[in-house]
């Protein structure tokens, strides 16, 4: 098992589903990321440098970019964010068209 699939297995219910969903979009859409931990947290990383992490929370669950958000370029205004991390909930997911862009953005920031 990665250090993705050991943190799924700790959770349970609406958010472990809807995070073990989001973790196979990722692996779908970047096949050769790397799960490994980076700033605490299980994360996916392409090319050595961190592309995403999924964490929940008591409150919501946690989308990091490893970027600033304003660099990814993309509407994320139906989202409570800070400046690195964008929340969202079983009843009010990231949709797969919106996960895709913010994957994509990121790619492209990580390859130059």
């Amino acid at each position: 098992m990665s250090v993705v699939d050991d943190y799924l297995a700790t959770l349970s219910g609406g958010k472990q589903r809807l995070m073990q969903h989001i973790y196979e979009v990722v692996r779908y859409l970047v096949p050769t990321a790397t799960e490994e931990f980076s700033y605490g947290m299980p994360a996916f990383k392409h090319q050595g440098k961190g592309l995403v992490a999924v964490m929940a929370n008591k409150q919501f669950l946690s989308l990091y970019p490893f970027c600033a958000l304003e660099r990814l370029e993309l509407n994320l205004s139906e989202f409570d964010c800070t400046s690195g991390s964008i929340h969202f909930s079983p009843d009010k997911p990231i949709s797969d068209d919106l996960l895709r862009q913010i994957i994509a953005a990121r790619k492209r920031l990580i390859e130059g």
